[in-house]
């Protein structure tokens, strides 16, 4: 394929995965959003008010950067999760993998079409926010790498649970019994320096703290992990699981018998 037909072919998935979650807009942006709005309600209004600030921030402010990512995270994981394993699932997988088209450039589709729900649904939750506080966006350039790299990063990790999974129950493995933990011990509601020295050693291994202090960093200007760091260790993630995605793809797994 040269490079035209392949623009077309990606365009055709994007737009394909862009159309699945906006038709049914009802399911897969509006809950985001009522969720997200009772956080800020619950967590930064109601909790939040009888906390201390926290590296000079209110609390709801401090915490807002962290809710915004959850949102992304979870909405590009479910996004790619969802719709490629229907696919195998109804098989018709199977017509892009006996195309012209590279694996490569499948796995750019799906991913595409998870970052393009994560992003909306983290546009209309940041919207939500701003009726909440006063978002300062201390690096925008820094704000938007972390967003979008996060919402890349899980699009790959739905993408290869999609590849693993054996029947629908399997795609809500990860996301209750890992993401779930995860995200919730990522730093979204509590500052890293608030844990004694082992735990904040263990938070270390999280990959999610990065994310959080990433985006963080780039909504408010503070951040408990070096932003060099942070930002490093996402891009690394981010290759490792593309090249992993990309092997499980070539080598059929999951998909030929």
């Amino acid at each position: 394929m040269n490079l035209q037909q392949q623009y077309i072919a990606l365009n055709v998935i994007l737009v394909k995965e862009i159309r699945r979650f906006i038709r049914i807009w009802v399911q897969t942006i509006l809950p985001a959003v009522i969720t997200m709005s009772l956080y800020f309600v619950i967590f930064g209004n109601l909790i939040g008010s009888q906390l201390n600030d926290i590296h000079g921030f209110k609390y709801i402010d401090y915490i807002v950067p962290g809710i915004i990512l959850m949102a992304i995270i979870n909405n590009s994981y479910a996004n790619v999760v969802s719709s490629f394993f229907s696919a195998k699932f109804q098989r018709h997988v199977e017509e892009l993998l006996v195309s012209p088209m590279p694996n490569y450039l499948i796995i750019i589709g799906y991913v595409s079409g998870g970052v393009a729900r994560g992003l909306i649904v983290g546009l209309a939750v940041t919207v939500v926010a701003t009726f909440f506080i006063q978002i300062p966006f201390a690096n925008i350039p820094v704000t938007l790498l972390a967003v979008v790299l996060t919402s890349v990063l899980f699009s790959l990790g739905g993408f290869i649970n999609a590849v693993y999974a054996k029947s629908f129950d399997d795609i809500s493995i990860i996301p209750t019994f890992v993401l779930t933990p995860l995200t919730y011990l990522g730093g979204i509601f509590y500052s890293v320096d608030m844990l004694p020295g082992f735990w904040q050693s263990v938070s270390l291994v999280n990959p999610i703290l990065y994310m959080i202090n990433a985006a963080r960093y780039g909504m408010l200007g503070v951040s408990d992990i070096n932003i060099d760091i942070a930002l490093g260790m996402i891009i690394l993630f981010v290759i490792l699981l593309f090249l992993l995605a990309l092997y499980l793809l070539n080598k059929g797994v999951g998909i030929r018998s």
